[in-house]
């Protein structure tokens, strides 16, 4: 468990040092092993604490060790429990990304570097409803994420992550290191999406044999592209 807590400690200092997040937005989770996450703590100077303060919770929010967990812990352990080959995530609210998670947009395919990560457009989700919100509303957070993959007809390893409207983005992978760079990827993708759309307001999602060939190619199983 030290390795992953180090590893929890070090990519959260990551996180706050890239152009995802600024001052303490955003956290990051790490799956232990199937019953136990490390996440951020709430409220903290990450060059300030130790490994031993990141906070340690189990799938049913259990507080098992650290510091007090991220308020949005809900919304990680729903999806760790919903998706076992998720094994870290990422919560931004970088600009461009959140910008069309704002709008209650998806993010279209307008070109080959989407297609490299992503099937099809990156899904917004609906807003929460007002009970939503004021009942478990990081936990719905979660839900509405898992509705919308599912009524998509999607697999959560087809996305890098997800937008959740009027809120921000969730990004996930195999590990943290592919968690955060699909953040990344989310966010570029994003801001390549409305340049595009600043300059030619009708453009329009390039074919669906296009986008699927560039991502099969990257991530099908006789993939053959890398750098």
């Amino acid at each position: 468990m030290k390795k992953i807590l180090i590893e929890a400690l070090e990519k959260n200092i990551q996180l706050s040092k890239s152009k995802l997040v600024i001052q303490s937005f955003g956290n990051l989770s790490i799956r232990i092993d199937n019953d136990l996450i490390a996440i951020k703590p709430s409220g903290v100077k990450l060059t300030e604490i130790n490994q031993n303060d990141i906070a340690v919770v189990d799938l049913n929010g259990n507080h098992t060790s650290g510091l007090k967990p991220s308020v949005d812990t809900p919304t990680h352990t729903y999806l760790y429990k919903n998706y076992p080959d998720i094994n870290s995530i990422v919560h931004t609210h970088s600009m461009y990304a959140t910008s069309w998670a704002q709008s209650l947009m998806s993010i279209p395919p307008l070109g080959t570097t989407h297609a490299d990560y992503i099937k099809g457009e990156l899904p917004c989700t609906r807003p929460l409803r007002r009970e939503e919100i004021e009942k478990d509303y990081e936990e719905n957070t979660g839900i509405v994420i898992k509705e919308t993959i599912q009524n998509r007809g999607l697999e959560v390893n087809q996305l890098p992550g997800i937008l959740v409207g009027s809120h921000g983005v969730f990004s996930w992978g195999f590990d943290s290191s592919n968690a955060l760079n699909n953040a990344e990827i989310i966010e570029y993708t994003s801001m390549l999406a409305y340049q595009s759309k600043s300059l030619d307001p009708k453009i329009k999602p390039i074919e669906k044999f296009l986008n699927e060939f560039h991502f099969n190619r990257k991530h099908g199983s006789n993939g053959y592209y890398g750098q």
